[in-house]
This record gives structure tokens, C-alpha cells and sequence, in this order.
């Protein structure tokens, strides 16, 4: 009975064991490895949430960076067009402002021809005045034939 006595201690003391273990040492073992096993769940949730707020966050920078390159190139379409306005607009004023100075400048020339005519058949008159005075050897008085005088230089 010894052997049966032992093995029956052995067997309580083992219960005993086991029980106080299941009582005092498993739960706290237990709940520790929940608590960590939560907090890689959590873990693993945050890095789940940082990759797709990542693949967003690009997707975003992305779409910024498509809008400011078509944004430029539209700023720049629009300086080129306001450039060629004012290349324009300069060209039709140097245009115009040529033509006015050549029109200036036929208008002088032509005032100055005018000038240049009217004194020319002035000195012809005078020249045919004195040709006409020597020819008939007597003075021409030049007030009492003024009329006459005008109608030459007019036929000149």
C-alpha cells in the first residue's frame, strides 16, 4: 500500500499544484498574453492605417503635382498669348507711327515743293519783267500792271 499511498500524495500534491496554478499563476499569465497579443493587433491596425494614409497622403501629392504642372503650363500658354498681344499691338503702333511720320514727311515736302514753285515763278516774273523792260527799253510799273503780273505767275 505504500506505492499506492504515494502515488495518491503524488497525485494530490500534483492537483494541489495544478489547481494552485490554474488559481493564482494562469490568469495572470493569461492576461498578460492577451494584453499582448492586443497590442500587436493594435500594432498591426496602426500600421494598416499608416500604409493606406500613405498610399492617400501620394495619391494626393500626386494629384497636387498634376494640377500645379497643368496650372503652370496654363499660366504659361496665357504669358505667351499676352506676349504676342504686346508684340502685336507694338508692331501695329510702330506701323502707325511710320506711316504718320512718311504722310509728315510728304506733307512737308510737298508744303516745301509749294514753296519752292511759288518762289521760282516769282523770280521768273521778275526775270520776265526785266526781260520785257529791256526789250521795250521803259520802266514796267509793277503796281499798275499787278494784275497782269498774277496772271503770268498763275500760267507758270
Amino acid at each position: 500500500m505504500n506505492i499506492n499511498a504515494t502515488l495518491i500524495g503524488q497525485a494530490i500534491a500534483f492537483s494541489m499544484f495544478v489547481y494552485f496554478c490554474m488559481k493564482y499563476v494562469w490568469p495572470p499569465i493569461m492576461q498578460a498574453i492577451e494584453e499582448r497579443q492586443k497590442k500587436i493587433a493594435d500594432g498591426l491596425a496602426a500600421a494598416e492605417r499608416a500604409a493606406k494614409d500613405l498610399d492617400l497622403a501620394q495619391a494626393n501629392a500626386s494629384d497636387q503635382l498634376k494640377e500645379a504642372k497643368r496650372s503652370a503650363t496654363e499660366i504659361i500658354d496665357q504669358a505667351n498669348k499676352r506676349k504676342a498681344q504686346i508684340i502685336d499691338q507694338a508692331r501695329e503702333e510702330a506701323n502707325t507711327e511710320r506711316e504718320n511720320i512718311l504722310n509728315q514727311g510728304q506733307a512737308e515736302l510737298e508744303a516745301e515743293r509749294n514753296r519752292a514753285r511759288d518762289e521760282l515763278r516769282k523770280q521768273v516774273a521778275t526775270l520776265a519783267v526785266i526781260g520785257a523792260e529791256k526789250i521795250l527799253e521803259r520802266s514796267i510799273d509793277e503796281n499798275a500792271h499787278r494784275d497782269i503780273l498774277d496772271k503770268i505767275t498763275a500760267e507758270l
